[in-house]
């Protein structure tokens, strides 16, 4: 499988000025997807790259997020690969397909952000990692919303309101990029 595209973009987000945490995720999921040549399929049950839509209203002021169905959480939108081996397609697919919208625009096409997270055992899949690249995409507030059957909810949030929705560092991190960004 074609890993190329992923890897340059991993190896540029390194490159950037990261926190330590999120440096040493990169550097791992740089190694797992060098070692897991079927690293954008769900059949590789150690784990596999899934993309993110951090989408924001243009200002940058507020967020769009689900409440997803799964994991009962507050999160940006976002998905397996399912063999698509360009990280950014993925994320736009899951944008749109996770919310009706179709007035979406690329604010960068490099990595906003890069996480590691461990996905429970559900329904006999087991307990695996989600490496998720993650790309900041800007939408109109005011373009009708469609909530899919992967969540209960889909809601723009105040960015500076995130926190009290979902505290994670995964997110916070997000929203501290996102403020440092427009300061």
């Amino acid at each position: 499988m074609h890993r190329s595209t992923a890897l340059a973009l991993l190896r540029r987000h390194l490159a950037r000025p990261l926190d330590a945490h999120e440096a040493d995720m990169a550097r791992k999921i740089i190694a797992f997807t060098e070692a897991h040549e079927d690293c954008f399929l769900r059949s590789c049950l150690e784990g596999h790259l899934t993309g993110s839509a951090w989408i924001t209203d243009p200002g940058g002021t507020r967020t769009l997020l689900t409440h997803h169905r799964k994991l009962d959480k507050w999160l940006q939108l976002g998905g397996h690969a399912d063999g698509e081996t360009v990280p950014l397609e993925v994320a736009l697919k899951e944008a749109r397909e996770e919310s009706g919208l179709t007035r979406i625009q690329v604010k960068d096409t490099e990595l906003f952000d890069v996480d590691s997270h461990w996905i429970p055992e559900r329904k006999g899949v087991p307990a695996h990692w989600h490496h998720d690249l993650r790309f900041w995409i800007i939408a109109d507030p005011a373009e009708p919303l469609v909530i899919s059957d992967e969540s209960h909810d889909l809601a723009w949030v105040a960015v500076s309101e995130v926190a009290s929705l979902n505290p994670e560092e995964s997110m916070l991190r997000m929203v501290r990029k996102t403020q440092a960004a427009l300061a």
